[in-house]
């Protein structure tokens, strides 16, 4: 069923505020899926926040005309399905991710920062960690030399609570007398 000029407005009028708010595109080929599979598809992607929809290629060109995203319209080609998202990789590690395990799901390209990305450049844009893991890794770096340095205090401040090592002295006078009262003592 083909669009009307009113509707083919609106959806890239839908496509073109989204593409606003995006820093990654991915495009993947879905010829051969099921419908079971595209469901399964979706829901990761909007478990993962990426805005992913079939679209006719003209209808997305004029979409990303005049964007950074325009960088891609050459690999507009065929049948496929188009990922956005907010979060720089998200976008091609759902495709990614999806495209592993399904054979059918064929990556075709991209465009991140104004920069077309072939296959391969998607699947290196998806084997970056997510934001929260490299948020997470830049904090425990951070943390490292504070917590080393919060170690080498208390092994300090634990070596000067211990009571310090006796030198050895002459010996007291005293100690062989205590040990002779208990030699004198009756056997029981």
């Amino acid at each position: 069923m083909s669009l009307n000029k009113s509707e083919k407005q609106t959806v890239v009028a839908d496509v073109a505020a989204q593409v606003a708010r995006s820093q990654t595109l991915a495009l993947a080929e879905y010829r051969g899926l099921t419908v079971a599979h595209l469901d399964v598809l979706r829901k990761q992607a909007r478990d993962k926040g990426v805005y992913l929809h079939v679209l006719k290629n003209t209808l997305a060109r004029r979409a990303v005309a005049g964007t950074p995203f325009e960088v891609a319209s050459g690999s507009m080609v065929g049948p496929l399905i188009y990922g956005f998202s907010e979060d720089a990789v998200a976008a091609a590690k759902v495709l990614s991710d999806f495209a592993k395990g399904n054979d059918k799901l064929i990556v075709k390209g991209g465009a991140y920062a104004g920069k077309a990305l072939n296959a391969d450049g998607v699947k290196s844009l998806a084997a970056i960690p997510s934001k929260e893991v490299l948020l997470a890794q830049l904090l425990g770096l951070m943390q490292s030399p504070i917590s080393r340095f919060a170690r080498v205090l208390a092994a300090i401040a634990e070596k000067r609570a211990e009571p310090a090592p006796a030198v050895e002295a002459e010996p007291v006078a005293e100690a062989p007398a205590a040990e002779a009262p208990a030699a004198e003592a009756p056997a029981a």
